[in-house]
Order: structure tokens, then C-alpha cells, then sequence
């Protein structure tokens, strides 16, 4: 008998109470780590009631922050949706020098403090920066400036529909669209016909999770920006700045935005996945055609 059917056969024989102190403690963590302060936040945001909650929207500084993360948003995640594709499929599908390399630099993001990355921003486009004199003499701010919030928001999410369509590209192979090609299909109806369905799951979901962290980011914003109320301020930033003025109510209003935004991407990432599971689980079925 194996070692791993030996292991698993002892975890079905675990007390009762061993496993129940486990699946408790890791509940208890959850709620205290995660429901707990996502409740706090409803709560304060509505502890005036419904009145109270939607007068914290009259402030044109609070649209002001809504309306510029939903522009750095919708730029920065079409960007990232067609780099995403466009990697994958290269680094799925073909090989060439320089694969490795480019693989490392999709994760970049995930290895850099977006800080830094914000302040790298400054390095190259600030007034003091590599290219700063050249922006200034010909009237381009990028720096304190929505470019700059844009830029930012790229990067950070640079990698998230990159890093769920490679996995699921590479173990798809190619042998479709070779397929596809020789039976005299053009380059793009390949990729419209057959490759394209066959991620287009993995591929909603890396820009769900794209879209969620480019309207919550907050470290490599919060340094292009310079916190120029009612221009360069996202609403994290702008949530941050409520709370430093003690203006509590509208601090947690402007949070609940986010927090549903996080709930929602929560049961679309959910749902998502069980889709995956279900087209999984379909390819793996065998045929039930019998073989003449």
C-alpha cells in the first residue's frame, strides 16, 4: 500500500474533535479576519440610515474620485486583456529566445511594491526625472496627472490575464489550431473560431480580477497622484483623505463602494469557476459515440 493512500486513510480516521477544532478555527479566523471588518464597514457606512449614507455622495469630490478610478479602469484592463492574450498565445504556442525572460517580466508586478513602481513613475516623468525637462517644455504632465494614475494602474495589473490564460494555453497545446490551419483556416478565424472559445472562461476571469484591483489599488496611485483633491484622487485615495478629516460616515460610504465591488467579484470569480470545473470535467468524460 502507498504511503499517500496510508495518509489519507489515517486523515478519514482523525477524531471527531481534532477535525472539528480545525474546520472551527479556520471559520473563526475567517470571520474575524474577513466577515467582521466587511461588516464594520456596512455598518458604519449606514449607522445614519439610508439618508445619511446617500448624503455622503453630494460631494463632487467623491464623483470626482469615482469617475477617475472608472477611467483608469476601463483604460488599464482592455490594455492588459490584449497583452494577456497576445503573451499567452505567443509563450503557449510558440517557442523563440527570450521566452523565459518574458515569462519574468509578467510577474514583475507581482514582485515589486507597487510604491516603488509608483515611484519609479516619478523617476522617469517627474519634473526632476529622465524625461521630465522634455514633458515640461512641450506642456505634457503625466505625473500628478491622470496619465500617471493610468500608467500606474497598467502596471499593477499587468499580469492578471496573462497568468490564468498561459497555464490553461499550454495545456491545451496547439494541436487545434494546426488543425484548424490545415483544413485551410486563416490566422484570424483560428483564433476566433478555436482558440479564442476554448479560454474564454479563464480569460473572464483574469479580467474580473484585473478590473477589481485596478479600482482598489492604492499604494502606486497614491504616489503619481500627489493627492490633489478633486483632480488626481481615486477613490481609495479619496477614502483615505475622508478618514484623515475624521469624516467617518462618508469614509465607510465611499468603502462600501469597494466592498461591493469585492463582494460582486467574489461571486463572479465563484461562478467562474464552477463553469471550469463543468468544462473540465466535460473534456475529460469519454465519448459516448461507439466506434463502428
Amino acid at each position: 500500500m502507498s504511503a499517500t493512500l496510508t495518509d489519507k486513510r489515517r486523515a478519514v480516521r482523525d477524531p471527531h474533535w481534532l477535525r472539528g477544532l480545525m474546520i472551527g478555527g479556520t471559520l473563526l479566523a475567517a470571520g474575524l479576519l474577513l466577515l467582521l471588518p466587511l461588516a464594520v464597514i456596512f455598518i458604519e457606512a449606514f449607522r445614519d440610515g439610508w439618508r445619511g449614507y446617500l448624503e455622503s455622495f453630494n460631494d463632487p469630490y467623491a464623483w470626482q474620485a469615482i469617475r477617475l478610478t472608472i477611467i483608469a479602469a476601463a483604460v488599464a484592463v482592455p490594455l492588459n486583456l490584449v497583452f494577456g492574450l497576445v503573451a499567452s498565445w505567443a509563450i503557449a504556442k510558440f517557442d523563440f529566445f527570450g521566452k523565459s525572460f518574458l515569462i519574468s517580466l509578467i510577474d514583475l508586478p507581482f514582485a515589486v511594491s507597487p510604491v516603488i513602481s509608483g515611484l519609479v513613475y516619478v523617476l522617469m516623468f517627474g519634473l526632476q526625472g529622465w524625461l521630465g525637462p522634455w514633458l515640461s517644455a512641450n506642456n505634457l504632465q503625466i505625473i500628478f496627472a491622470a496619465p500617471g494614475i493610468i500608467l500606474a494602474t497598467v502596471f499593477v495589473t499587468f499580469p492578471f490575464v496573462a497568468r490564468e490564460l498561459i497555464p490553461l494555453m499550454q495545456e491545451q497545446g496547439s494541436e487545434e489550431e494546426q488543425a484548424a490551419l490545415s483544413l485551410g483556416a486563416s490566422g484570424w478565424q483560428t483564433f476566433w473560431r478555436v482558440t479564442l472559445p476554448n479560454v474564454k472562461w479563464a480569460l473572464l476571469y483574469g479580467v474580473i480580477l484585473c478590473n477589481a484591483r485596478a479600482m482598489g489599488e492604492f499604494g502606486a496611485v497614491a504616489v503619481v497622484s500627489g493627492h490633489i483633491r478633486g483632480k488626481t484622487n481615486t477613490l481609495p485615495l479619496h477614502i483615505e483623505l475622508l478618514y484623515n478629516e475624521y469624516n467617518s460616515r462618508a469614509a465607510f460610504a465611499m468603502a462600501s463602494l469597494l466592498a461591493l465591488l469585492g463582494v460582486a467579484t467574489l461571486a463572479v470569480k465563484t461562478i467562474i469557476e464552477w463553469r471550469l470545473r463543468q468544462v473540465q470535467l466535460a473534456s475529460l468524460e469519454p465519448s459516448t459515440v461507439e466506434p463502428s
